[in-house]
Order: structure tokens, then sequence, then C-alpha cells
């Protein structure tokens, strides 16, 4: 969708041409929406609580660090945590797909694989998000379910919903697709029980703060680690296949790396002539585009793990409203 981006995240009148779709497209949002809340369409309850963490722009905003964060906290106190997703990308012949660290994304999608990893809960993945979550509720293994990405998957009754926002674009022109970057109104986040603002500085009130900081960088096809500030001043190549490749590029760059940047389609399929160059110089990749990596990278392509570090007591604020609603 980036090739949107100049029309949903700066000024530029091509958004009041596709203005009438966007209008048709929200209109067609909400009557979907009212279809589940008077019961048209059911929707599902689980017997344990449901967490859904997502958001109402396309694109990457960070959700999967956002339950990797979550997942953390929850185990620390004491609950059995087990996530569902789509498993988008994943060509799998069946579904709901139980997610192992050592699965491969190319058959149940390169963001279960990193939640496998991250945080070692349970993971199931299937198109039918209601579906997955029931599979991982009947096994007896959890007691509190996060669902990444599953603001708009209203067949799948919630205890709680955090929307996340990513604080360097906001909600771009405020539109709805395609003339803007919203899946739903801009009203919808005054009904999530959460915000998360991911860094830049986009605002809402009553919003939980966090940054993205950069952890020890390893080697995705060895074990060496080295620190970002030991590719200070370094010419590198950056790839990224994720919803929004700039903010990798830009998160480099404000650590004084000279990036010679590689965007990629979100959940792009990389294979090993993607991150081989006519160079010397590093290969800088994702977390998410890792997991994809790993058989075929060369010594010298290096992971970029990123951790979600709340502002202030924003974290310990956001957990105790979690714990309050389960």
């Amino acid at each position: 969708m980036r090739i949107f981006d100049w029309t949903w995240y700066h000024p530029n009148p091509l958004k009041w041409l596709l203005w009438p779709l966007g209008v048709f497209y929200r209109a067609a949002m909400g009557i979907r929406r009212v279809i589940f809340q008077v019961g048209i369409r059911p929707v599902t309850k689980l017997s344990l609580p449901v967490i859904v963490v997502g958001n109402i722009t396309v694109g990457g905003a960070g959700k999967t660090p956002l339950v990797i964060w979550l997942a953390g906290e929850l185990q620390s106190r004491g609950y059995r945590v087990g996530i569902v997703s789509r498993g988008y990308g994943g060509s799998a012949k069946e579904w709901p797909q139980r997610v192992h660290t050592n699965s491969d994304p190319a058959l149940v999608g390169d963001e279960p694989v990193l939640l496998a990893r991250a945080t070692g809960c349970p993971v199931i993945v299937g198109p039918d998000r209601t579906a997955a979550a029931q599979s991982l509720a009947a096994t007896g293994q959890v007691d509190v379910l996060l669902a990444d990405d599953g603001l708009q998957h209203y067949a799948l009754d919630r205890t709680m919903e955090i929307a996340v926002i990513d604080g360097e674009r906001g909600l771009g022109n405020g539109f709805c697709l395609p003339a803007g970057p919203l899946r739903e109104p801009k009203g919808r986040i005054a009904k999530v029980d959460a915000i998360v603002i991911n860094g830049g500085g986009w605002c809402h009130t009553g919003a939980f703060r966090a940054q993205p900081v950069v952890q020890r960088l390893y080697q995705v096809a060895g074990s060496a680690q080295k620190s970002l500030e030991e590719f200070h001043d370094t010419k590198v190549h950056a790839v990224a296949g994720i919803g929004n490749p700039q903010r990798f590029f830009n998160l480099l760059e404000d650590a004084e790396i000279h990036v010679l940047p590689h965007p990629w389609p979100d959940h792009a399929n990389l294979s090993s002539e993607d991150l081989k160059f006519d160079d010397a110089h590093p290969v800088l990749v994702t977390e998410k585009d890792a997991v994809k990596c790993r058989r075929f990278a060369h010594e010298n392509v290096w992971c970029v793990p990123i951790k979600l570090v709340f502002d202030a007591d924003d974290g310990e604020r956001l957990m105790r409203r979690v714990l309050r609603e389960l």
C-alpha cells in the first residue's frame, strides 16, 4: 500500500478524488460492525478472557512488539498466555495451525513464528481467528488469550481492546480506505479500552506512550552479537519487508548509520538474492524478516531486534488496566 503513502500522510488533493470510495468503505465497515452487534452474525464468546491488540490503520504500527510485551508481563504475573493470529502469508493447506519456534514462516506466516520464539507461548494461527482461538482454548494450556491484529474480527468476543497507533504517522489524513489509511473511522479509537502510541509525537488524551528501543543485534545465520553503536558511521544495506519500512530506516539513521534502503512489501517472501549486494557492507534486517532468512542468510546479515519501552510509569498503568479487565 506504499503507493498511497504520499496521499495518506502528506497534503495531497488526490484524497478528494478518492473520498467517495472512502465514504462507501466507511459505510460498509459500519454496517458490518452493526451486523455483529445486533446478532445477525454470531459472535463467539470463549470461556477465558481475550485481549485484542490491533489498529485502525493499514500498515505496521507496532502490534507485534506490544503483544510480545503483554505476553511477558502477564507471564511474570503467573498467567498462562496463548496467542492467536491470522498467519498472513502462510500457505498451509489446513487451518488452524500450531506454530512452533522452528515452524516454516512460508506455511504459517512470519509474525507468528516471531511471536512463538519471542514469548515461548502456545501460538495458533488461521484465517478464521475464531476457530484458531477455540482450538487454543480447547487445549487447556492457557488461561488468557492475546489476539494479534484482531480489532476488526468481530466474530470473536473480547474482554479488552488495545489499539496501537504509529506515533510518527498518527491517523494520516483521517480518511478511510482508499482515500486514507483508516480501516475504520477515526472515532473507533474512542471505543477501545486502551490506546498505545508507538514512538513519534502524535498525541491522544489518556493514551499510553512507548518507544521502540533497539536491543543487541545478532547474526541471523550465526551466533555473534553486536551493539547498534558498533555500526555507527557505517554504510549498511537495510532490508525491510514490513508495513512501514521507513520507520526501520529512520531508526537506523537516528543512530547515525548510513542507510542504503531496500523497502519490500509487508510479509514479502525474501530470497538469498535479496540479501546479496555488489559490496561488502553489512545487511541489517528486521526481526520479522530475520525469521524468513535464517536458512539462506550469509554471515554479514544482522537482525535488529526491537523492544517496546514505556514512558515513565505508563507500562505499569497499562498493566493495572489490563489486570482490572481480567
